[in-house]
């Protein structure tokens, strides 16, 4: 199966990368073993975790990661596997200071079972924290060998760039990749916003809500209320954009004998700087949905079929 280099990195990404926040949430821990077990199956490489997943449901945050960790410990396949996770948004480490930066990477490390994490974010800005102590201590994750790359989530471009330019000046470790949030049903903070600044200042993304919660599965539509977590997210999109975008996907998906799905992943592939995409499953049958999109190429005309439906 084709890879996608992350840039700036010797990691090698699987045209899918699964989101680990319905581990320990809407699938319990054999079930995300099932789910994890598929995607390796089918040549997928990265993971994609955070510290504060599933803090939402009252725990007390970390739940995601320790399946993680479990699953590779059971399977003893850490080697094969690259780990994306997340700090700055789970108590006590709800900021960028550099005690809090360091303590919440030992924690993740301990829940995760391993001696060091691929890809590190921070899953948030704290415009109120100086960034250069925050970067610093980053850097210091990587010199330890703790942590091999470090990323961004939720960052204003002008945060962002402030960002490169200190480690630049300092020879501190980059960013090397954004995770922004990105779809066909939302796209003009990514387009207006980010797509020119990653791609001049070479910055891999790496959307997160790639199916729009869910709408873009086809499940959520005006009138129907479907039995599902995700409900009230995807629900945001019901109307008559949302039918335009699900009948262009619907159709182009009949032309590749596939999946709406698999096409909404397959078009965030071909935008500019995008490396691959992040979605989540809750079932192995909901993953095979979204697998597909590994093999999709589509044309110009499919493109702009997709792009008028979501205007």
């Amino acid at each position: 199966m084709t890879t996608t280099r992350l840039p700036g990195t010797d990691l090698d990404l699987f045209p899918l990368v699964l989101g680990g926040n319905v581990f320990g949430w809407s699938a319990d821990e054999p079930t995300s073993y099932a789910v994890l077990d598929a995607f390796v199956a089918a040549g997928g490489t990265m993971v994609d975790s955070a510290d504060a997943y599933a803090r939402w449901l009252g725990n007390g945050g970390g739940e995601s990661e320790t399946i993680l960790g479990r699953w590779m410990a059971s399977r003893g396949n850490r080697d094969d596997v690259i780990v994306a996770t997340k700090m700055g948004k789970l108590p006590p480490y709800e900021n960028l200071r550099p005690g809090s930066i360091v303590a919440a990477c030992d924690d993740s490390l301990r829940r995760l079972q391993t001696d060091r994490v691929d890809l590190y974010y921070a899953h948030q800005d704290h415009e109120g924290d100086d960034l250069a102590p925050a970067l610093e201590a980053f850097d210091s994750l990587v010199r330890a060998g703790k942590v091999r790359y470090v990323a961004a989530s939720n960052f204003t471009t002008a945060r962002l760039g402030e960002a490169l330019d200190l480690q630049e000046q300092n020879g501190w470790a980059p960013f090397v990749a954004l995770q922004p949030e990105y779809s066909l049903m939302a796209r003009t903070e990514y387009e207006t916003e980010y797509t020119a600044f990653c791609t001049e200042r070479g910055l891999g993304t790496l959307p997160y809500f790639s199916l729009a919660r869910g709408f873009l599965t086809g499940k959520y539509r005006a009138g129907e209320r479907i039995d599902s977590v995700r409900y009230e997210g995807a629900a945001m999109f019901v109307g008559e954009r949302g039918d335009r975008v699900l009948e262009a996907l619907a159709a182009v998906a009949a032309a590749h004998s596939t999946t709406g799905a698999a096409v909404a992943l397959a078009w965030l592939r071909a935008r500019p700087a995008v490396v691959a995409p992040i979605a989540s499953a809750r079932t192995p049958d909901q993953l095979a949905d979204l697998l597909p999109t590994a093999g999709i190429e589509l044309t110009a005309d499919e493109v702009s079929l997709l792009e008028t439906a979501s205007d």
